[in-house]
């Protein structure tokens, strides 16, 4: 079997703490891999490191790390079938998802080779007697990221390549479900040009999680994942007085009205509530007709639809709709899920639960689910069951649907289906989510603009991507310098006032 490594110093090394976790080929449901999980000493290893390696690199200017973020494009683009076909087989997902996971994290390296743009300070000429100002953003030095399972490619360089183009040493804790990808790409930046160190990445549990937070010299920590550990890395990592920036859950609606296109909702809806086997915080998990005529007519578009549904492993082909859930874990707290719907009184339209795939028996597929006359005091509604479920929730009005986006505790993203520019402006405006569509069912921005959601679904006061990422991995320094004519005339004992 084989036995994956960290990625330390530049070098692939073995754990030495004795630990493992096993990773899935989660079509077969057979172990594939082990990865080491660091201990607190292997952590403070790579810190250590890092450390050392970080000082020339913020030292080197901005248009030269700039060109390892070129260089670094040019080398996802060349292993771009090599990562998607590894990340497939850890993750379970398509071929053309996974590549659509690279393809969104090396859109983030792209706007970051504008680091020399991005990083300028403003400067103040004359803003007193012989007295000028300006202002440098500067690195912070160590930063660190935890990333999901759930994109194990696009978050991490949503994290690593902001950080290091703004001239940091980086610390990657990956998902130990499927590690594989990112130690690619801390090869692929090594290979781009990037000095050994500055980019680690070191695989553990919540033990490497705690060295991360408790470590003096790492001064960030970015997250994605569950809101509960959100919660928890932010409150520990604030108060070791780290700058930390915390992704948590989602529970994403979309809303139908009565004049919208309804095909066109319907197909939204079975790529935003199945793409990706619905492991996506961005994925919409509840659809919100308004009005009973709306709901029947959804339905109705949606059910042959969902029937229509491939589910296979990704060698499958390319015409598979989504593959298995990440683990046997994942495959049973989302039926669990459904069943609670069932016993709460929701009509459970489409059953996948004896969904069975001939040849992959012990795989972690899991079959389509779609609810309808859910109530938001079901299990089903309030939590985030990050799978292929989708739940319809009737509204009488427009003011009942909007109500339930925005009493909801999650705020990640929504949507609104209609054809009504004023329904939309008004959507647009007053919800309380931070990530909204409009005729766009999964409106994760581009990354010129900045992902992040509202409520119980991030921690902190900056986005992830876009120019929020530049303000995170650097520190403001603001200079007042004057250079005094006339020193012949002898010492100045009080403040001078400015005119």
């Amino acid at each position: 079997m084989q036995e994956l490594t960290h990625y330390i110093g530049g070098k692939h090394v073995k754990g030495t703490s004795g630990r493992f976790a096993d990773v899935f080929n989660p079509a077969i449901g057979e172990v594939q891999a082990k990865v080491p999980l660091a201990s607190s000493a292997e952590m403070a290893a790579a810190v250590e490191i890092a450390a050392a390696a970080q000082p020339a690199w913020a030292a080197t200017n901005p248009q030269r790390r700039a060109r390892v973020m070129m260089k670094f494009v040019d080398l996802l683009n060349r292993d771009m079938d090599k990562l998607a076909e590894a990340l497939s087989r850890e993750h379970g997902k398509t071929f053309p998802d996974a590549k659509g996971d690279v393809q969104r994290g090396l859109e983030v390296v792209e706007y970051c080779i504008g680091a020399p743009e991005l990083l300028k300070g403003d400067y103040t000429d004359g803003a007193g007697p012989g007295i000028d100002m300006y202002s440098m953003k500067q690195p912070l030095g160590v930063s660190a990221g935890i990333t999901p399972f759930n994109f194990p490619a696009m978050i991490p360089m949503w994290m690593f390549a902001p950080a290091i183009a703004c001239g940091n040493a980086f610390i990657l804790k990956p998902s130990e479900r499927d590690p594989s990808v990112p130690l690619m790409l801390a090869e692929l930046m090594e290979e781009a040009g990037l000095p050994k160190g500055i980019l680690q990445v070191v695989n553990g549990d919540k033990e490497a999680v705690d060295a991360i937070i408790d470590h003096p010299v790492i001064q960030s920590i970015g997250f994605v994942g569950s809101t509960p550990i959100a919660e928890y890395i932010y409150g520990r990592g604030c108060s070791m007085g780290k700058r930390v920036q915390c992704f948590g859950g989602a529970k994403n609606h979309m809303i139908i009205m009565p004049d919208a296109d309804m095909d066109q909702a319907a197909d939204a809806l079975i790529g935003a509530g199945y793409g990706a086997a619905g492991e996506r915080c961005m994925a919409i998990s509840v659809a919100v007709p308004v009005g009973d005529e709306t709901a029947d007519r959804l339905i109705e578009k949606l059910v042959p639809r969902i029937e229509k549904l491939k589910v296979g492993p990704y060698t499958a082909g390319n015409d598979v709709d989504y593959g298995p859930v990440v683990t046997a874990a994942a495959k049973a707290n989302i039926l669990k899920l459904v069943e609670s719907g069932v016993e709460q009184g929701a009509k459970l339209v489409v059953d996948g639960r004896s969904f069975s795939l001939q040849g992959y028996e012990n795989g972690f597929f899991v079959g389509p689910h779609l609810f309808d006359h859910v109530t938001k005091d079901m299990d089903i509604y309030r939590k985030e069951i990050f799978g292929p479920v989708l739940s319809t929730v009737r509204a009488k009005t427009y003011e009942e649907a909007i109500g339930l986006a925005m009493d909801h505790e999650y705020g990640n993203g929504t949507a609104i289906f209609t054809r009504d520019g004023d329904t939309a402006r008004d959507f647009a405006s007053r919800i309380n989510i931070g990530m909204v569509g409009i005729n766009v069912p999964i409106p994760v921005p581009l990354a010129y603009h900045t992902f992040g959601g509202w409520k119980k679904s991030v921690f902190g006061d900056l986005n992830q991507h876009g120019p929020d990422a530049f303000k995170f991995y650097t520190r403001t320094k603001t200079v007042t310098s004057r250079w005094p004519s006339g020193i012949k005339e002898g010492s100045a004992f009080n403040f001078k006032p400015m005119d």
